[in-house]
């Protein structure tokens, strides 16, 4: 990286506002920037007391510029189809009032200040986990000027992420963390409703869990240091501000829009005071401990530097939970099936419906089995969670074949998070997936950066997989325009939600259907945190064994560990939307989740999926839902049914 000359327009020190008292302190406390929600869409909606409605927007902007203080306003919600209108209004007001940028998640807003000429510069909210330089180029050919990085990421691939790109960073350096990957965390928005991508997380990552035998429910760890095993400790960079000056950071972050005046007034006093101080005299720079000491004394929980200097471990978790401030909700028993037929939607199927049956497979068996009873296309490869193995080519060379037998499509799929490694990794791979004889017939891409590769890389068909968040048409406009030929459906939205969405797209849609869905995604290792290993322990001793989180509502959550470490927390009960099928207008693709299954339930559960859509197709109007093939699934299923976020009307 070219050496920069630092100024006091070099860096941006950025805080959080959530009412109008914060808003004169974080400025007079000397905040080059502030952010902050409207009454809408914004990530901060579960009290009324805080954000601006938009008369307090207007006075806002005009006050900040009146201190030579620049303003974002985040807009960074997924949304509904039902709330499209709305935004657009929200949109146009924005772009009247003419805050220095919007920050934003959904990639309908590329899409909608595209046709809506906004001028307002666009930054990418921390929620669209951008971590790989593909994603970064596809962002900045929609006019995103700024990414708020990926918290996952270290100070030096925020440097090579700044060399390779040349986009703004706004980086995390204070207050409270996710423990999960940005976006990619879905336990509040199924379980409650209340979506953590819609500003509305109860933070389930904030009870109390022990780790058990996944498998008997054994408890492992006769040392067990405290129940709190997903509580992250807070963000602190004060101590090492100049490493992350000198990586390319160009805007530090502190969270917490719903903190008060004299919070937020203390942290942003005690870094402008460094920052100021590093600009000076960078050389002569040295910690004022007392400084240091305002911050820790004044602390919520303990601190941590989280990944901004590689993989914290056990340290960065606050396993007593004795400094946690607020609980937001306790566990409380997943959704099960309805127990009366009286409960389920009636609706008869579109009478042209030919429904298509995917099945994701995480062997040969199991995608032999998958063919037998009626898959027509099976997912293969991505993340390969042990003891199994990743799909080397000549395995994927021989499920091709093998699902040419049944005239059955292979389709591979990409991990959801795919860091500066898995991105080499995968330059290759798909290098050499072009040169196959018998190529796959998709590719399932599971990041916009991952579209980006694969589409310049390859010639296979490809499609997008639940983790881009699809909740409205016009995110699927999105990526159809960058070469998606199919997209999945977000496993958030409500049956409602879906056929709003179904009613527009511009794609075919995938629905998840059936199987363990992940909760979270983290880069956490669970099992060697708790049980005091070394943060880089990949062996088969300690990873092999199948783990759970146990709740206090007495679930167990699976936890999942694929080829690069990272941990996979899942409902404690698998999806089942049997009875759902002919109320799904529209939607004509579905999908079961069938990797963590035996070849032989794979099979069975295959065939009753089969036989019901089958069963669908020809009585078309007359159809009405046995229960007897639910009792059959029931009892071939190896865990618990439930029904996910279809049990509300919509997910908020």
């Amino acid at each position: 990286m070219k050496n920069v000359i630092l100024t006091q327009n070099s860096l941006e020190l950025l805080a959080p506002v959530g009412t109008w008292e914060v808003l004169e302190a974080a400025i007079s406390a000397g905040a080059d920037a502030v952010y902050l929600g409207g009454k809408r869409f914004n990530m901060r909606m579960h009290r009324t007391d805080v954000n601006f409605d938009d008369e307090m927007l207007e006075h806002a902007i005009e006050y900040a510029h009146a201190h030579n203080v620049r303003l974002y306003v985040t807009v960074n919600n997924l949304i509904s189809d039902h709330e499209l209108e709305t935004m657009r209004s929200y949109l146009q007001l924005l772009e009247k009032l003419q805050p220095d940028a919007l920050i934003v998640q959904d990639l309908a807003i590329l899409e909608l200040a595209r046709n809506l000429k906004l001028t307002v510069p666009l930054h990418a909210s921390v929620m669209m986990n951008t971590h790989n330089e593909y994603a970064v180029r596809t962002l900045q050919d929609y006019g995103i000027t700024r990414v708020v990085a990926n918290r996952e990421m270290t100070l030096a691939q925020l440097a090579l992420l700044k060399e390779k790109t040349g986009i703004e960073i706004e980086y995390f350096i204070h207050g409270d963390m996710c423990i999960a990957h940005s976006g990619q965390c879905i336990h509040s928005g199924v379980l409650f409703g209340q979506s953590s991508n819609r500003g509305r997380c109860l933070k389930p990552c904030r009870w109390p869990y022990q780790l058990v035998d996944g498998e008997t429910g054994e408890l492992i760890s006769a040392e067990d240091p405290g129940p709190y095993k997903l509580a992250l400790k807070d963000m602190c960079m004060y101590r090492n501000l100049p490493e992350l000056i000198q990586a390319g950071v160009c805007s530090f972050k502190i969270e917490g829009r719903m903190r008060t005046a004299d919070f937020v007034r203390k942290i942003v006093r005690v870094y402008r005071r460094a920052i100021d101080r590093y600009i000076a005299d960078p050389t002569g720079y040295t910690i004022d401990e007392n400084d240091w000491d305002e911050l820790y004394n004044h602390r919520s929980r303990d601190f941590s530097t989280c990944y901004a200097l590689g993989n914290p471990g056990a340290n960065a978790i606050g396993y007593s939970g004795k400094r946690e401030p607020r609980f937001f909700s306790q566990a409380v028993k997943e959704a099960g099936m309805p127990l009366s037929s009286t409960a389920l939607p009636t609706a008869s199927p579109q009478p042209d419906f030919h429904p298509t049956l995917a099945v994701r497979v995480a062997n040969i068996q199991s995608l032999t089995a998958a063919c037998q009873n009626g898959a027509d296309i099976v997912y293969i490869a991505g993340e390969a969670f042990r003891p199994q193995k990743p799909w080397t080519l000549t395995k994927i060379q021989e499920a091709i074949r093998e699902a040419a037998n049944y005239q059955c499509q292979v389709v591979v799929s990409t991990p959801r998070v795919t860091m500066e490694q898995e991105c080499g990794e995968y330059t290759q791979f798909f290098h050499a997936l072009s040169r196959l004889q018998n190529k796959p017939q998709g590719l399932m891409l599971s990041n916009i950066g991952m579209l980006r590769l694969a589409r310049q890389l390859s010639n296979v068909p490809v499609q997008t997989d639940f983790s881009l968040n699809v909740f409205n048409h016009v995110t699927v406009n999105w990526l159809m325009n960058n070469g998606a030929s199919k997209a999945t459906i977000s496993p958030e939205a409500s049956l409602e939600q879906v056929l709003a969405l179904a009613a527009k797209s511009p794609l075919p849609l995938e629905m998840i259907i059936h199987g363990p869905l992940e909760a979270m995604v983290v880069e956490h290792s669970l099992p060697a945190a708790i049980l005091g290993h070394d943060v880089f322990d990949n062996s088969a001793a300690l990873l092999d064994r199948p783990y759970a989180l146990l709740d206090t509502a007495g679930q167990r959550h699976p936890i999942r560990i694929d080829q690069y470490g990272r941990n996979h927390i899942l409902f404690a009960k698998d999806l089942c939307l049997l009875p759902y099928l002919s109320t799904l207008s529209g939607v004509t693709h579905f999908r079961i989740e069938g990797q963590h299954y035996s070849s032989s339930q794979v099979g069975a559960i295959t065939a009753i999926y089969r036989q019901e859509l089958t069963t669908i197709k020809e009585q078309a109007a007359d159809y009405r839902f046995n229960s007897n093939s639910l009792d059959k699934l029931a009892a071939i299923n190896p865990r618990e049914l439930g029904i996910g976020a279809f049990r509300y009307r919509v997910s908020r």
